[in-house]
């Protein structure tokens, strides 16, 4: 199997063109609930493409994206090139090769379910300077909220890998607290994405867990998700909603 790591690599085209940003509305939520400003310093931990680092780099914020994955750094690079506040780092959450002491937040979208949780919070503490906050951010799919979502999870879990073991909402409440060992809070914001034929291709294709191209499941995948699209679509478009929730607390 490939590793946590490398298992991207192959993906990097349809993550950047169809994986879902963030909404605006979180900027205003961390001004107001963990006090950032113009002059935070941010570290983004499994930074991937770029697309949470984007956000911050957006309000004037320094960023250091920190990600293992060549491929997906290389993107991030190219993507946010425009930044001068982006600083790509080659490190994992365990290992950032960040100084101590060192950034205000450290954030980690769709990324934290890949770390090595009682080694991460100790990394987390030695680069945070003091009072700072680590904020955990997922794009949570609803899974039932249209006829298409709870079809289209049914689709995913039939044509999937190793879906059930890898997908984030596998880390509950007890494990959140177990990792932040404090109270923690939450907040969650509604997100979406409209996407015709092809965009939704992208996006099935943007996920680890789903056969790639080279795969004998591709092409009876691809034929059951044209299907599935033309049953569900409205003028040519699909939409597929999501929470965006934040797990935080100031360490």
């Amino acid at each position: 199997m490939t590793t946590t790591v490398e298992r991207f690599s192959d993906r990097v085209e349809n993550y950047v063109k169809y994986r879902p940003g963030y909404p605006a509305d979180i900027l205003q939520f961390f001004r107001d609930e963990m006090n950032l400003t113009k002059s935070s310093v941010i570290a983004d931990i499994g930074s991937g493409t770029g697309i949470s680092s984007e956000v911050f780099l957006e309000n004037g914020n320094k960023v250091f994206g920190v990600e293992p994955n060549n491929a997906m750094r290389n993107a991030a690079e190219e993507f946010l090139r425009d930044f001068p506040n982006f600083t790509s780092l080659e490190g994992t959450a365990e290992n950032t090769n960040l100084p101590d002491n060192s950034v205000d937040y450290v954030v980690a979208a769709q990324a934290f379910h890949w770390f090595d949780q009682q080694k991460t919070l100790g990394e987390f503490r030695r680069i945070l300077q003091s009072k700072g906050y680590v904020a955990l951010i997922w794009n949570e799919r609803q899974l039932d909220s249209t006829r298409f979502l709870i079809e289209y999870e049914k689709f995913l879990i039939k044509f999937a890998n190793d879906y059930t073991k890898v997908r984030h909402d596998n880390i509950d409440e007890k494990s959140l607290a177990d990792f932040f060992e404090a109270d923690f809070r939450r907040k969650t914001f509604q997100n979406e994405q409209v996407f015709d034929f092809e965009g939704l291709k992208g996006r099935v294709l943007s996920s680890s867990y789903m056969p790639s191209e080279s795969s004998e499941n591709y092409e009876p995948m691809v034929a059951e998700l044209r299907a599935l699209f033309a049953k569900h679509a409205e003028s040519g478009k699909i939409k597929v909603f999501y929470d965006t929730n934040i797990f935080y607390s100031e360490v």
